[in-house]
C-alpha cells in the first residue's frame, strides 16, 4: 500500500512540474542569419509563446527598416495540448560594415514585462549573391546591374589601371535615385578618383542585349604589390522603377518603386613584379615613360652668392610615387634642403606631368667645381625592359672669393695658397699704450660690488635651474608629449597656413601625413599601403584604434579634394591629424 502511494506522488510530481514548464513564458528574437554582406537583408523574429501587450521593438542601430512590423499568429492543439505562437517580424537593410547589436524589445504579458537578450550582427562586404531577393525585388535584381570595368587585369607593380563604374538599367526599367553605401578602399592600391561631372546615359549592350547605362565612379590605381590583389566590391543604394501587371487608363503600364541594394562583385588583378634581369642598381621604383635633366640657374658667379640646382623627371608613370636621384656636390659648396615640386595631373590614362628637387647651393671660395653627373633608371612598359638617362657634369666657375688651400680651383686637384696683399694686416697695432686704472674709481663702487656678489648669486640660480632640468629630464611622458606636440606642428605647418583652400590643404595634409610616416616608420611612399602601415604600427605597439584614425585620415585626404569642404571641416581634419600624430607618437615603442 505504501509502495502504490509512493508510486502515484511520484506521477503527480511529474505530471506538475511538466504543467509548470509548459505554463512558462517564452519571448526570444531569432535572426536568419548572425553575418551578412552590406548589400543582403536581415530578417528578425521577436516570438513569444503567449498573447502579450504594449510590445516595444528597440531601435535597431545601424540598420534601416524596409519591411515589418508583420505579424503572425500559430494557434494549434495537438494529442490535447495547445500549442500558441505568436511573431513580430522585421527585415533590415545593414547601413555600414561593423559588429552590431539589435538591443533588447520589450512586451506585458499577463501584467509581467518580458525582455528578449541581445543579438550580435556581423556586417561585411558584398557578396557576389545576395541572397533574399523575391517578387518585385528579384525582377529589379534581374533588370539592373552593376559592373567594374577594369582596364588592364594583368598590370605590372606600380603600372597604372582604370576602374569604371557602370551602372545597366533594361529598357523596360527605371531607376530614380541611387546612394553610395559602401565604396571599395582599394587596399594595396595607391588611387585617385576620377571626377564624373554629368550621369550621362548612353546605350550599351549588357549580356548581349540592349540597356541604357550611366557610369557613376572612376578612378585610377597603381598596384604597390604584386601577385592577386582584390577589388572590394563598390554597393549603391538604388530605388528600382519596376513594371506591374496593371495599366493605367491611358493604355500605360503601372510602375512599383522598389529600394534595392545592388554590387558590382570582387575583381582580382593579376599584379606582375618588375623583372630582376637587368634592373639597374639605382632602381627606385619608377614605371613608365620619363625624361630627366639636372640644370642650374647660372654656372658663373662670385662667392658666397647663391644658384639653384633643378633636379627633375618628368613624362607619364607614377610620378607622385618616385623618390628622385640626390644631387652630390664637392665639399667647397653649402647645400641647402631642397624644396620639392609636383606639377602632376591625373586622367584616365595615369598621372602625368613633373617633379623637381630644387638646391639651393652657395660657394665659398674662387674656383671651378664639377656638379657630377647624375643617373635616373626606370621600367619603361613600352618595352618591358629598364633604361637609365645621365644627366651632364656641370662646372661651376666661382669667379671672385677667396681662395681655399684645401680645395681644387681649376679642375685638377692641385692645392693652391692663398696670394694676400702687403696690407692685409695693417689694422693690428704693435704698439702699446697703457694707462694706469684710478682704484680709487673702482673699489667699493657699484661695478666692484657686483663683480664680487654676482658669482655668489649665480650659485643657487644655476642650482635651481639644474633641478628644474633633471626634473624634466625624468619627466618621461611630459617629455614625450612635448616631442609629440613638435612633431604635429612639424608635419603639419604647411597644411596649416593654407586651411580654407581645399585642394591645396589636403595636399599638404596627405604629404604632412606620408613624411610623418617616413620619419617614424623608415619607409618609402611606393610601400605604403594600408596593410604595410598597419603591420608596422601594430609592432610599434599603437592600439587598433590610433591606427584606424591614422588610415582613416589618408583616405580622407585622397576624397575629400574631389568633394565639397568648408573651412569649418579642414579645421576639424586639422585638428584631428595633429591629436592622432600626437597619440601615435606617445604610444610608440
Amino acid at each position: 500500500m505504501i509502495f502504490k502511494f509512493k508510486y502515484i506522488f511520484l506521477l503527480l510530481f511529474t505530471f506538475l512540474s511538466f504543467s509548470g514548464i509548459q505554463s512558462q513564458v517564452k519571448f526570444e528574437a531569432k535572426v536568419s542569419k548572425s553575418k551578412l554582406g552590406i548589400n543582403e537583408r536581415l530578417r528578425i523574429d521577436f516570438e513569444m509563446n503567449k498573447d502579450g501587450d504594449n510590445f516595444v521593438p528597440p531601435d535597431f542601430t545601424g540598420f534601416t527598416v524596409v519591411g515589418g512590423p508583420n505579424t503572425s499568429v500559430s494557434n494549434s492543439w495537438f494529442n490535447g495540448k495547445r500549442s500558441y505562437t505568436k511573431t513580430y517580424s522585421y527585415f533590415l537593410a545593414p547601413n555600414e560594415r561593423g559588429k552590431f547589436t539589435i538591443k533588447q524589445a520589450t512586451i506585458e504579458i499577463e501584467g509581467e514585462t518580458y525582455k528578449t537578450f541581445p543579438v550580435s550582427i556581423e556586417v561585411t562586404k558584398a557578396v557576389n549573391k545576395p541572397s533574399g531577393s523575391s517578387g518585385a525585388a528579384a525582377i529589379a535584381s534581374d533588370n539592373i546591374h552593376l559592373v567594374a570595368e577594369v582596364s588592364n587585369s594583368s598590370p605590372y607593380l606600380n603600372e597604372a589601371i582604370t576602374v569604371v563604374y557602370k551602372l545597366y538599367v533594361s529598357p523596360n526599367t527605371g531607376v530614380s535615385n541611387w546612394r553610395e553605401k559602401d565604396n571599395p578602399r582599394f587596399n594595396d592600391f595607391w588611387s585617385q578618383n576620377i571626377a564624373v561631372k554629368a550621369y550621362k546615359p548612353e546605350n550599351g549592350k549588357y549580356n548581349g542585349e540592349d540597356y541604357r547605362y550611366v557610369v557613376l565612379k572612376r578612378v585610377v590605381l597603381y598596384p604597390q604589390k604584386s601577385g592577386k590583389l582584390k577589388l572590394e566590391p563598390f554597393v549603391l543604394d538604388v530605388t528600382v522603377e519596376v513594371p506591374t501587371s496593371g495599366y493605367d487608363i491611358f493604355g500605360n503600364r503601372i510602375m512599383t518603386k522598389v529600394p534595392h541594394t545592388i554590387t558590382a562583385g570582387d575583381r582580382t588583378i593579376n599584379v606582375k613584379p618588375l623583372p630582376e634581369e637587368g634592373k639597374p642598381a639605382d632602381f627606385k621604383g619608377a614605371v613608365g615613360d620619363f625624361n630627366f635633366k639636372v640644370t642650374t640657374s647660372k654656372t658663373e658667379l662670385d662667392a658666397t652668392e647663391s644658384l639653384q640646382a633643378k633636379v627633375e623627371v618628368s613624362g607619364k608613370g607614377n610620378l607622385k610615387l618616385i623618390e628622385l636621384p640626390k644631387l652630390s656636390v664637392p665639399s667647397s659648396i653649402e647645400v641647402y634642403e631642397p624644396e620639392h615640386n609636383e606639377s602632376v595631373r591625373t586622367n584616365l590614362n595615369g598621372m602625368q606631368g613633373q617633379i623637381s628637387d630644387t638646391y639651393t647651393l652657395v660657394p665659398q671660395f674662387k674656383g671651378k667645381y664639377p656638379v657630377p653627373s647624375v643617373s635616373f633608371s626606370y621600367f619603361d612598359l613600352a618595352t618591358e625592359s629598364y633604361k637609365r638617362i645621365t644627366s651632364d657634369e656641370i662646372v661651376i666657375d666661382v669667379l671672385n672669393g677667396p681662395t681655399s688651400n684645401t680645395n681644387s680651383t681649376a679642375l685638377s686637384n692641385k692645392a693652391t695658397t692663398p696670394n694676400l696683399p702687403s696690407s692685409q694686416f695693417a689694422f693690428i697695432k704693435t704698439t702699446t699704450d697703457l694707462k694706469p686704472i684710478d682704484e680709487s674709481h673702482f673699489f667699493q663702487s657699484k661695478v666692484f660690488w657686483t663683480a664680487l656678489l654676482a658669482p655668489l648669486l649665480a650659485i643657487p640660480i644655476a642650482i635651481l635651474v639644474r633641478r628644474k632640468k633633471d626634473e624634466r629630464d625624468a619627466d618621461v611622458t611630459g617629455n614625450r608629449i612635448r616631442k609629440a606636440d613638435r612633431l604635429a606642428k612639424k608635419y603639419l605647418g604647411k597644411a596649416k597656413k593654407v586651411i580654407g583652400d581645399k585642394e591645396a590643404f589636403y595636399v599638404a595634409l596627405e604629404k604632412a601625413l606620408h613624411n610623418y610616416l617616413k620619419a617614424k616608420l623608415n619607409i618609402e611612399t611606393s610601400e605604403m599601403s594600408k596593410d604595410r602601415i598597419e603591420d608596422l604600427l601594430q609592432r610599434k605597439q599603437v592600439d587598433v584604434d590610433s591606427i584606424s584614425s591614422f588610415l582613416t585620415l589618408l583616405e580622407s585626404c585622397e576624397l575629400a579634394r574631389y568633394t565639397p569642404s568648408t573651412k569649418v571641416e579642414m579645421q576639424r581634419d586639422y585638428e584631428k591629424a595633429a591629436e592622432t600624430i600626437n597619440t601615435i607618437d606617445k604610444q610608440m615603442r
